[in-house]
């Protein structure tokens, strides 16, 4: 079980101050403005990766460090492809001025409506300022982002869901050229002045260009199933079964369920609402919160392990709430690991890249090697599979 706690950082990256995230700790800087009640993250070795405070937690055996994000870039797509071993010598393209002109000329030929926006903006701020707008003209909402992003907001009573994903499609057909890593259909409901996004957010991002681990393990039919957004991440490739979830809390329903049903395989699950809910709205006191809610809940989860089993929690960049920028942070992600056959304190130190988790479940797996990553199974595992 993988559970990728999206933008969960711990520290800067040596290169940060290339992204203009120096200073970006997102579990340090909101534990030193908030005490957070982690205990069971903190069990796994969570205070030793990073600076929470001092406590007097049980220790269970786990194995713990933090990873460096090799590739260029600091969006999910990036991190998410690097942790199942491909590592990109390129960034995806940003578009810090919006998108080219005759681009959005050819864009708004194709859906047959002129659009809104075509700015650098916070996804909530510009719903608050062009959504009533929107609803008078049926103009949709373009904006992108630090990461590389064509993300379309919709109020649903306007475009419906069904119209906005073909827009996203048309989108995706010219901009995917372009080097843009994702199309982000951003619906919304309510009226001016009370906006919120929906569950019905949908990705479309570009295609792995070589194989990941969810490739060798589908080839070898190693079961590979998907929560949250982790299937829109990979264009679907690789993956068995994909469950959606509406929230974070929903998706750890789904988790509990899956690890009932499944004997064996991949479980591969995103938990978004730390970056989509938090992160992007500089909410610290809500991202406490929600760090405190997953750990209740990971309590559940510990508690469902079996004697086989292998979980993971790691994360795929930062968005540290408490710094003026409401973007990602380039920063190193914790790795945590447990089970029955898992060492007692086990310190993974710094690993060079992501590549190394994937590496590792390869080996457990017996599917590898992947191109990138150096496996540390051995080091963790009281006994090789």
């Amino acid at each position: 079980m993988l559970i990728v706690l999206d933008s969960v950082g711990c520290g800067e990256l040596p290169d940060a101050s290339a992204y203009g995230d120096q200073g970006s700790n997102t579990l340090g800087n909101i534990a030193r403005e908030v005490r957070l009640r982690i205990p069971h993250l903190r069990s796994l070795g969570l205070g030793r990766v990073v600076d929470l405070g001092k406590s007097h937690d049980r220790d269970r055996p786990s194995a713990y460090g933090r990873m460096a994000e090799s590739s260029a870039g600091k969006d999910s797509v990036t991190g998410h492809w690097e942790m199942m071993g491909i590592v990109l010598d390129q960034a995806f393209s940003t578009f810090p001025h919006g998108f080219p002109p005759e681009i959005m000329e050819l864009f708004e030929q194709r859906i047959g409506r002129r659009t809104l926006g075509n700015v650098v903006a916070s996804g909530t701020e510009i719903i608050d300022r062009l959504g009533g707008e929107h609803i008078q003209t049926g103009r949709p909402i373009v904006y992108t982002s630090a990461d590389s992003v064509f993300q379309i907001a919709a109020h649903e009573d306007v475009i419906p869901v069904s119209e906005l994903y073909w827009i996203c499609e048309i989108a995706f057909e010219l901009v995917a050229p372009l080097g843009v890593g994702r199309v982000i259909a951003r619906p919304f409901v309510g009226s001016v002045g009370a906006f919120r996004r929906t569950a019905n957010r949908h990705d479309y991002a570009l295609t792995p260009p070589g194989d990941t681990l969810l490739d060798l393990l589908t080839r070898q039919e190693i079961s590979v199933v998907s929560i949250g957004k982790v299937k829109d991440l990979f264009a679907g490739r690789g993956i068995a079964r994909a469950i959606s979830a509406t929230s974070d809390t929903d998706g750890l329903d789904h988790l509990l369920e899956v690890i009932l049903e499944e004997n064996d395989g991949l479980v591969f699950i995103n938990l978004v609402d730390f970056d989509t809910q938090f992160g992007h709205r500089n909410d610290v006191e809500g991202y406490a919160t929600n760090l405190e809610r997953f750990d209740e809940r990971l309590a559940d989860v510990l508690g469902a392990l079996r004697a086989g089993d292998l979980l993971v929690i790691t994360a795929d960049h930062g968005n540290d709430p408490t710094t003026p920028s409401t973007d990602h942070s380039r920063e190193y992600v914790p790795i945590l690991l447990t089970g029955q056959r898992v060492r007692a304190n086990v310190d993974l130190g710094t690993r060079r890249t992501f590549a190394d988790l994937g590496q590792t479940l390869a080996d457990n797996f017996g599917v590898g090697p992947l191109a990138n990553g150096t496996s540390f199974l051995e080091h963790i595992v009281v006994e090789h599979p």
